[in-house]
């Protein structure tokens, strides 16, 4: 199965969920995120959730790293290169939609990719050897790429591995640990 199919494949899968079953499985998540050995870090990065594409909520998370005293950053994405740069969410970010229905900081201090601990980063689909297929337009390997080599890289996902390898390019970055709401995967 090629990527373009793997990603039609998750995304069925994503919209047969229920509302219902999405804040239960990503409650299941953020439980399991909790069992990890991440949380003595500083610099985290979450993405913020995608309602419509029924992503893993992240303010499950938001709050973990609210209550730990943890600095957490969000991205703000660039549609003309496909590039992203960080904030630091704080009281004062504001965040607005993009037209593509993705929560952005208006505003804020931006933080570079060099200075993040923890990577959150959101996927259709990803394989027992960490290899991941996202929507398609390289956003997270670009930045990844520009991340500290011992930056954490987290997957979040509804579903369990794909037992097949995930085709890849030079250029895509496989995960360190991929959560989901049954088991955690560490690579």
């Amino acid at each position: 199965m090629d990527k373009k199919e793997l990603r039609q494949k998750y995304r069925s899968r994503r919209q047969e969920l229920t509302l219902e079953a999405v804040e239960e499985k990503s409650l299941a998540i953020a439980n399991n995120l909790l069992k990890l050995p991440i949380w003595d870090k500083t610099y985290y990065h979450v993405f913020l959730t995608i309602e419509e594409q029924k992503e893993v909520h992240t303010d499950l998370i938001l709050h973990i790293l609210s209550g730990k005293d943890k600095e957490i950053v969000v991205s703000k994405s660039n549609f003309s290169d496909y590039s992203m740069k960080h904030y630091l969410l704080t009281d004062n970010t504001r965040l607005v939609k993009n037209k593509y229905g993705i929560p952005e900081p208006a505003n804020g201090l931006e933080v570079p990719p060099q200075m993040l601990d923890v990577v959150f980063i959101p996927m259709l689909a990803f394989d027992i050897y960490g290899n991941r297929a996202g929507y398609g337009k390289g956003f997270y390997d670009r930045f990844l790429s520009q991340c500290r080599k011992d930056v954490l890289k987290v997957g979040l996902s509804f579903f369990d591995a794909e037992q097949k390898t995930i085709p890849n390019n030079p250029t895509d970055i496989p995960l360190t640990i991929c959560v989901t709401p049954d088991k955690i995967y560490q690579f």
